[in-house]
């Protein structure tokens, strides 16, 4: 495993939400953390049909565009009833001509559970991969889960994506009616960055 012993990292990403969480747990060890957003680099298409595959093609281009050392994720939510999907399309059922709206993709997943006559609990997993990759293309990565169940109507105000209706497992809220502290200590996200922090930093 190689270390990140440089002083400035770059998220590639352009989701103010995510980019909060991994500023907030980079904090400590004194890490610059920029993203792809606030430097203005296109988003690259996705064009893979896994987490990893789509989480190196940003990495990859953000590497190229700043010659920066790169974390990048791709994550999403799995559902049991639906055969795990929406997985890596999550981003895909929330695109409008507006841009995202995760209450159309929220309502559309409740509504395909309801077509096909799931029971309660309504199982998921948010998922979240994370590449750390150095301009030399050395990478590592990290995979980290969050089990849990759906509930509707959504509930919360807090997070962003399906928040609202994903209850973690041995809850009893959802992460939107968590804080942001209460949900890093328990994501998937952080289930990831803890291998990585363990392991790169």
């Amino acid at each position: 495993m190689r270390k990140l012993t440089e002083g400035k990292l770059l998220v590639a990403t352009h989701n103010k939400g995510k980019l909060e969480e991994i500023r907030a747990m980079l904090a400590p060890h004194g890490i610059d953390v920029t993203s792809a957003g606030e430097l203005g680099l296109a988003e690259p298409d996705e064009t893979e049909t896994t987490f990893i595959g789509n989480a190196r093609i940003k990495a990859r281009a953000a590497v190229q565009a700043t010659g920066l050392p790169v974390l990048a994720d791709d994550s999403g939510i799995t559902v049991d009833g639906l055969d795990g999907a929406p997985g890596v399309y999550t981003a895909d059922w929330a695109e409008t001509p507006n841009g995202r709206d995760f209450m159309q993709a929220m309502t559309r997943t409740w509504s395909e559970l309801d077509q096909r006559g799931v029971p309660e609990p309504r199982t998921a997993q948010f998922r979240a991969t994370l590449i750390l990759l150095w301009p030399d293309g050395h990478e590592e990565i990290f995979e980290g889960l969050a089990p849990g169940r759906l509930t509707w109507p959504p509930r919360g105000q807090q997070g962003h994506g399906y928040d609202p209706i994903f209850i973690p497992d041995g809850q009893d809220r959802t992460f939107a009616e968590m804080t942001a502290d209460e949900k890093n200590l328990i994501s998937h996200r952080a289930d990831a960055f803890r291998k990585l922090e363990a392991a790169c930093v």
